[in-house]
């Protein structure tokens, strides 16, 4: 009987919205604004990448951790695939299956470095403002938090000057980073099914067709290209 129970289970488990929710976004993603936002793949990770200050103001702990940044990388993860020092099949198993605790990794970016750093891919998006907060918004939600609203800050992190903290939601094979990504270009208004975004490459994809398309009807306005 259990057997049987476990694909109803499934198709459930899929079914329902996980933590870190998308935030609704009124007007569709028009890529016509002028703060300027990047969406990030490492080939198997994606994540975003937003100037530091609009950020630090709403978690005033990542403006003493990464003072002298302009930029900040910001990715979500499976907590123990991340912080483990050996990362082995079984972990990655487990992640992928199993649902398990999420931490985010905060990395200090510098928007010149994109040029010379051969195995990232980058899409630039311009954001009006309220497409902006929404996806500021989307990312603090992202973090967990204690009793006094503020970040719980775990171990340094795996990239530099990079650095972990406790996440909201749990990691599995329908909420991964990728998923995540997703959901965060869905809070700026893109039209994009996140439950499905499987890999870095549907996620890239996705925002590489938005701004295609809109390039036919708002040629003159659209930002450029990250690189």
């Amino acid at each position: 009987m259990r057997i049987y129970l476990l694909p109803i289970f499934l198709v459930v488990l899929c079914a329902c919205p996980t933590k870190p929710y998308a935030l609704k976004h009124q007007d569709r993603f028009s890529g016509t604004g002028s703060n300027e936002v990047y969406v990030i793949s490492h080939g198997w990770h994606t994540g975003f990448v937003v100037p530091a200050k609009d950020i630090q103001i709403k978690i005033p702990k990542l403006k003493n951790r990464f003072a002298s940044s302009k930029y900040i990388e910001f990715g979500w993860g499976d907590k123990e695939f991340y912080l483990a020092k050996e990362k082995t099949s079984g972990l990655a198993i487990k992640a992928v299956f199993w649902p398990t605790e999420s931490v985010v990794h905060v990395v200090p970016v510098s928007r010149n470095l994109f040029p010379f750093v051969p195995d990232i891919e980058v899409e630039k998006l311009c954001l009006t403002d309220d497409e902006f907060l929404s996806l500021i918004d989307f990312i603090v939600n992202s973090f967990d938090k204690d009793s006094k609203g503020e970040v719980l800050e775990l171990q340094t992190g795996i990239v530099g000057d990079s650095q972990f903290y406790k996440g909201v939601g749990d990691y599995y094979f329908m909420n991964t980073c990728n998923n995540w990504t997703a959901k965060g270009l869905q809070s700026v208004g893109m039209n994009t099914f996140s439950l499905f975004k499987l890999t870095a490459d549907s996620v890239m994809r996705d925002a590489r067709e938005f701004k295609q398309t809109l390039m036919k009807t708002n040629k003159d306005r659209l930002c450029g290209q990250a690189r």
